[in-house]
Formats: C-alpha cells, structure tokens, sequence
C-alpha cells in the first residue's frame, strides 16, 4: 500500500480504518500492475491512466466503487449515475466477501470503459475491453 493510501486509512475511524485496510490489501494483491494513487481526495486504483476501482468514505459507510461496475453483471452491485459505474457500501470488514471482491476486481481488469478521455470525448464512453 502506498503511503498516501495508508495515510488516507489511517484518518478512518478504527471500523472504516479496517474496511479500506481490507480493500487496499486486496485490491493491491489482485491488481499488482495498477497505479495507485489518492485521485479527488480519495484512494483510486488506475489501469493505464484509466480508473478502475477506488474507495471512499461516505456519512454512514465506506463505499468501493467499480468505474465501469455496472457491465459486470453483479447483482451485490448497485448501478450509480449515468455512466457505467457501479458501488457496494460497507460498515464492516465482516461484510466483504473476499470471494465476491476479488471476482470484481478481476472484472475491472477484464471490462473498461475509457474513462481517461471522457472530457476530450465530451462525456461519451467508449469500451475499451
């Protein structure tokens, strides 16, 4: 885990801390040739400059969102706005199923919608694998 990351975790309260320690670690084991870095204020994992996953932290939860989530035929993951994302939230590292996050994090490998240029395509996606 790089130390932007680990410094993000750490500023979570002990149960969200616990969370994204749980995420981070896997999401770094499953997707070992990913950039990592902290992208609009929270942790984010890229794929050639194109975002895949991330997680942040909301009022009630922590939420790990897949940037072209919504093409991965899950049902645990909830559609989020007009574009191909999709999230699942968490108040408990006992809530993530490691089996169900690392078949996501493979998807997120496998289906990618071109988020690096959606501005220099005036906010159409293009699938990319």
């Amino acid at each position: 885990m790089i130390s932007d990351i680990k410094i993000y975790n750490e500023k979570q309260t002990q149960t969200d801390k616990e969370i994204c320690d749980l995420l981070a670690s896997n999401i770094d084991s499953v997707l070992k040739e990913a950039e990592s870095k902290i992208w609009h204020a929270h942790p984010v994992w890229f794929l050639d400059g194109n975002p895949v996953v991330g997680y942040s932290k909301l009022k009630d939860s922590v939420r790990l969102l897949f940037w072209s989530g919504q093409t991965f035929e899950e049902e645990k993951l909830e559609d989020l706005g007009k574009f191909k994302s999709a999230d699942i939230r968490y108040t408990s590292k006992d809530l993530i199923k490691l089996t169900d996050l690392k078949r996501w994090l493979k998807k997120s490998r496998e289906i990618q919608w071109d988020y690096k240029n959606i501005v220099k395509r005036k906010g159409k996606l293009i699938r990319l694998k």
